[in-house]
């Protein structure tokens, strides 16, 4: 993979110590099911803005984590190299959603918008809390309001409105000067 061919990268986990002798390593997931993570292989293994592909073999559970084996790693010296490495995918990799359903990285970047038509910003992040998500909105520099940052929940009956993909545009029910 070309160094310029990264913007669809999306990291999944991390590669922790070699286990054993046969090249097996501990495997950290990031995804939201962590067993998700074996889902797709290749993976795409980076170090230092370096990619390269590794062929999942075998993985299994080992304590509160996972390891896993791969066709190219053979014994604990080579697994070695990989150490912290991040593990990745191509965006393309994803499975495809149901009508209505995206990915939160799908959200980043899209315009904020009320129902009323005033522009709140461009979404900057999105945060987990233990009730709902959350919309980190980065307002504009001369938001009327005076406001930097603007954190909008994400329910999706009462506040958020419309979500437009093709304009990458968001309408919410939403009072800017909170």
């Amino acid at each position: 993979m070309s160094q310029e061919n990264t913007s669809s990268i999306i990291v999944v986990g991390k590669l922790g110590a070699p286990y054993g002798i046969k090249g097996w390593l501990k495997v950290h997931s990031f995804t939201d099911d962590p067993i998700g993570i074996f889902d797709f292989s290749p993976w795409l293994i980076g170090q230092q803005g370096k990619w390269q592909t590794l062929e999942v073999v075998d993985w299994r559970r080992h304590n509160k984590g996972f390891i896993a084996k791969f066709a190219q790693v053979n014994d604990r010296d080579e697994a070695m190299a990989y150490t912290h490495a991040e593990i990745s995918m191509d965006a393309a990799q994803l499975p495809e959603l149901p009508q209505g359903e995206f990915y939160w990285r799908d959200l980043i970047g899209m315009s904020v918008v009320t129902d009323k038509g005033y522009d709140l910003g461009i979404v900057d992040d999105l945060m987990e809390t233990g009730s709902n998500d959350v919309l980190v909105v980065k307002a504009n520099n001369k938001d009327a309001f005076g406001q930097a940052e603007r954190l909008i929940p994400f329910l999706t009956d009462s506040v958020i409105k419309e979500i437009k993909h093709d304009v990458k545009e968001i309408t919410v029910d939403w009072d800017p000067g909170f």
